[in-house]
């Protein structure tokens, strides 16, 4: 997870970051220093109570202690007391063109209360980035449980999800040809764990925004905690199947209701994917028609989900947009050389970026489909932003002509903005599937 009043949490990974078990003294007071194994209780109690203070279940608690990257985790000490926390996971994040680019998943952000401002975050933050530098990687990714906290360094929201409440009773799904010939079975959901990995590694290819997961991460997806469930059942799976192959899967939730009329229950779906237009169809058209059930909710699906196209009243589904996925480009000319374009584009960029000034400066970008440089360059600026809008645009999901509406943006050669915009585009809207 990632926050925005210096608490955040989020996913682990591995790795050996610079400095490890040294501390370096901030200007502001507390010793940063690479996380000790020995250390890693304390660092993670001093994050929860910055979350508010409620344990986790013992699973949970094991899981992250699992996944954490200790090499890749930094904390803020004063004296013998953690008052800061920043972790990063070994991330690839899928780009426009289909690449999977290395980027730091910057999470577990948290500062104690006692200590806020007082730099400790800007100072993790300043750590951070460098390590991330210097680990070549040039992409950071987080999101934020405050947005207003993330911008001053270098981060914007890229990706957006739409949470959904359907009224099920009321809405119906118009399905394709070929739905009626996938067959659904309930499994346990630890039972299938390796054929819904199996199909989720399928699809990040497909979607820019989506995380290659490392090995243990699957696991995320069947914690079943108590606390997770909202007054709803433990956690139920249905795969989909073709030909005796899994081509698709959904985890859900029942939360039973009834009242004098009848029952009333709610179906919450926790994630699913497919293969395919029918594999698709055939889950969320079971999830419609689950018995018992009036309303089906999700939340953070992506904005162009096939399913919002074949239903019979969109204005029922209760579609509600969110921010997701933050993104800060580390090293400009490597992250805009990494993903392709969907149209030529010769344009040069003066880059503002104060807090890594190494990427301030002019870069022309010249690219297409097939590949992209971006080198250094003293032509003539054709754009003038900072690198926020950079990271916005990144993925293909926000427009570098809206943010130019909006003052974030400077077109100074006629036709550039356009030519960017259309160049930066995505034919499929960019996604994060989960948290972390």
């Amino acid at each position: 997870m990632a926050t925005d009043n210096g608490t955040d949490q989020g996913d682990h990974g591995t790795g050996s970051g610079a400095g490890h078990g040294t501390a370096r003294k901030s200007d502001h007071g507390p010793d940063l220093r690479v996380l000790r194994q020995s250390d890693w209780d304390e660092w993670y109690d001093s994050l929860i109570r910055a979350f508010g203070g409620v344990p986790e279940a013992l699973g949970e608690r094991e899981l992250w202690n699992a996944l954490k990257e200790t090499d890749r985790s930094i904390g803020a000490w004063d004296g013998d007391a953690c008052v800061g926390t920043a972790g990063a996971f070994s991330f690839r994040l899928t780009v426009p063109g289909g690449a999977s680019v290395p980027a730091a998943g910057v999470t577990m952000v948290g500062v104690a209360a006692t200590h806020r401002r007082r730099g400790v975050l800007r100072s993790m933050m300043r750590r951070q980035l460098d390590d991330v530098r210097e680990w070549g990687w040039p992409l950071a990714v987080l999101t934020a449980s405050e947005p207003a906290i993330y911008g001053r360094f270098g981060y914007a929201a890229a990706t957006y999800g739409v949470n959904v409440e359907v009224d099920t009773a009321r809405v119906q799904l118009s399905v394709p040809a070929g739905t009626d010939d996938v067959r659904l079975r309930y499994a346990a959901p630890a039972d299938v764990l390796d054929a819904c990995e199996a199909v989720y590694a399928r699809r990040v290819p497909v979607r820019p925004g989506m995380l290659a997961r490392r090995p243990g991460w699957e696991r995320t997806g069947v914690v079943d905690p108590e606390s997770r469930r909202q007054g709803a059942s433990p956690l139920q799976c249905v795969v989909a199947e073709r030909g005796g192959e899994v081509v698709g899967y959904a985890r859900f939730r029942i939360k039973p209701e009834w009242d004098t009329a009848g029952p009333k229950s709610e179906v919450l779906l926790q994630d699913t994917e497919a293969l395919d237009a029918a594999a698709h169809a055939a889950l969320w058209r079971f999830l419609f028609e689950i018995d018992l059930t009036s309303t089906l909710s999700a939340q953070g699906r992506p904005l162009d989900e096939p399913w919002m196209s074949m239903v019979s009243d969109i204005r029922r589904c209760g579609l509600r947009v969110r921010d997701s996925l933050y993104v800060r480009l580390v090293d400009v000319g490597a992250a805009l050389e990494a993903r392709t374009y969907q149209a030529p584009v010769d344009v040069v960029f003066e880059v503002e970026d104060d807090f890594c000034p190494w990427n301030a400066g002019r870069w022309r970008l010249v690219g297409d489909a097939k590949g992209a440089s971006c080198g250094r360059t003293t032509d003539p600026a054709d754009l003038a932003l900072s690198v926020r809008e950079l990271g916005a645009a990144y993925l293909g999901g926000v427009s570098l002509a809206s943010l130019a509406a909006a003052g974030r943006g400077r077109e100074l050669r006629r036709g550039a903005l356009t030519e960017a915009t259309v160049a930066f585009g995505s034919p499929v809207a960019p996604w994060l599937p989960h948290g972390f």
